[in-house]
């Protein structure tokens, strides 16, 4: 199987698997976590930690400037996180007992129409 892949894609190496962008929270709202993710390319959503905005409005014009925030973007990855938690009150889907990835899908899409109907 590897050496078909090679065959099909000779000298290209594996391909890239970046985000385009990233929605974090306030634990990840540190700066060798957002210096990672600006040298890679990534953007990202994180609320600043209120401790590390006073320490920079204490430094004056020398703490530089706040970070971008875009808050549409935080809600949506709120919303997102609260149907992965509600998908995980189904054990089939929380355990993944499911061997194979298509019976995992179909488990899943079980649990989505089920909590699809329910609301």
């Amino acid at each position: 199987m590897l050496e078909k892949i090679r065959v099909l894609r000779p000298g290209l190496g594996r391909p890239r698997k970046k985000p385009d962008s990233l929605a974090a929270d306030r634990a990840y709202s540190n700066g060798p976590v957002r210096e990672y993710l600006r040298r890679r390319g990534i953007r990202h959503t994180i609320p600043e930690k209120s401790d590390s905005q006073a320490a920079r409005r204490r430094k004056g014009t020398h703490g530089g400037r706040p970070p971008g925030f875009d808050e549409d973007r935080y809600k949506k990855r709120n919303t997102v996180e609260r149907a992965i938690n509600r998908m995980k009150q189904f054990r089939a889907v929380a355990t993944r007992y499911d061997k194979r990835g298509y019976v995992f899908l179909g488990t899943a899409t079980a649990a989505a129409v089920a909590i699809w109907l329910r609301t």
